[in-house]
């Protein structure tokens, strides 16, 4: 149902067994694959897939689980800090645009705990899900309506009712919080092919939403999602509307993942009547051991009202990525990433991000083009240097240039 994190081969293959415990899991099972199910974390791109096998490394190499005195409670999570340079942070500020690597400094970026209960699909079961973020990560993220502090932050926490089906997926109820189900990136940048996210992840996507959810495997091929939550990055609502959200998952052969998105609801305080809405779609496919491509589009629009640069008009964007990744061995792999967002009537990006935000526009064309080694020397360890270069049509967009050139380096240890 969610998101397959097959980014690389084999190389990649202990991240792929960390992810359904660690990653955004909403999808934990009691299966016999590493984590409990393939190799998935909740979002968007994802197949029906878990009939997906995780590499035969997956085993050799996986991060520990520690088992609770919870029957069937695991605890598992990572650490990750972090040195960026740009060549136009502001004066004693962020480095604008960005997210999770948004101050040019050393950083404890993130310090994560997962607590989850897997469900069987095949009877009347039940299961949990936890995620807690501690560090600068957890500021951007932090939803309306609930918030642990400065830097804390309850990222998902919802329970997972099973309803045994003929074919033995099983119906499964969730309610809580839950993370998004567009796109190819996700919260743990650990799980992602490049260390910084994305202007997509960033600009068009929700991070989570809090409701109901109904999910179902039809086959091998064919998987559904159905989602009626409060609003986008809200716990408590914001009007007095609901938000709906649905994804239908395609994997027409081993290699091959298809995900299409729809969205629609209002999301500006107090007002019922400006609906924002659109798709998201991603594909992936792998093309051997060792390399993988992804590619993801958007579209949306939002009715005009007060909350827009321009409150007259309906304002749109559209957006497309794509990756690609090669692991030259078990220990080291390449990943390159590029991406175009044209927000046309700046309604993504005037003024956001909140933490390092851009300047207020009406219009904003912005590219980017980032090349991240992933480096597996230790176990357990992953080190990525990056290099990334962003483009604004804005004249004065990072301080007082259009472009902006960043060094990152950043180092994660998952358990």
């Amino acid at each position: 149902m969610l998101r397959l994190m097959c980014f690389t081969g084999l190389g990649f293959s202990w991240v792929l067994a960390a992810a359904p415990l660690l990653g955004q899991g909403p999808d934990s099972t009691a299966s016999d694959s590493p984590g409990g199910g393939a190799a998935q974390t909740s979002g968007a791109a994802a197949s029906p897939g878990s009939d997906s096998t995780p590499s035969s490394e997956v085993a050799q190499t996986k991060p520990n689980v520690l088992e609770t005195a919870l029957p069937g409670v695991k605890i598992s999570g990572y650490a990750e800090a972090s040195y960026i340079y740009s060549n136009a942070a502001l004066s004693g500020g962020p480095v604008v645009g960005r997210s999770f690597d948004r101050l040019p400094e050393f950083a404890l970026n993130v310090v994560k705990l997962v607590l989850d209960k897997p469900f069987a699909t095949d009877r009347w079961n039940a299961g949990f899900h936890i995620d807690l973020l501690f560090g600068q990560n957890a500021t951007l993220l932090q939803s309306a309506g609930l918030k642990l502090g400065d830097q804390g932050d309850l990222e998902q926490a919802f329970v997972t009712l099973n309803i045994p089906t003929g074919n033995g997926n099983g119906l499964q109820f969730k309610a809580g919080k839950w993370v998004t189900l567009m796109g190819v990136e996700v919260i743990e940048d650990v799980f992602n092919p490049n260390w910084s996210e994305g202007n997509q992840f960033l600009y068009v996507e929700n991070f989570t939403g809090t409701g109901i959810e109904a999910g179902y495997k039809w086959n091998k091929y064919l998987d559904t999602q159905f989602r009626v939550y409060n609003g986008w990055d809200v716990v408590k609502d914001n009007n007095t509307r609901k938000s709906f959200m649905g994804r239908l998952g395609i994997a027409p052969d081993g290699n091959t993942l298809v995900a299409i998105v729809g969205y629609l609801g209002p999301e500006q305080a107090a007002n019922n009547d400006a609906d924002r809405k659109g798709l998201n779609v991603v594909m992936n496919r792998k093309f051997g051991s060792k390399v993988s491509a992804w590619g993801q589009l958007d579209y949306g629009k939002e009715d005009a009202n007060a909350a827009l640069p321009d409150p007259t008009k309906n304002a749109t964007w559209w957006a497309v990525g794509g990756w690609l990744i090669y692991d030259f061995s078990a220990k080291a792999g390449l990943a390159l990433r590029g991406d175009y967002l044209d927000d046309k009537d700046g309604a993504r990006t005037s003024g956001s991000p909140v933490t390092a935000p851009f300047p207020t526009n009406t219009g904003n064309k912005m590219s980017t083009g980032t090349a991240t080694l992933n480096i597996r020397a230790w176990e357990g360890m992953l080190v990525r240097p990056e290099i990334r270069y962003d483009h604004s049509t804005i004249a004065d967009a990072f301080g007082k240039k259009s472009d902006q050139v960043t060094f990152g380096l950043s180092a994660a240890y998952i358990f």
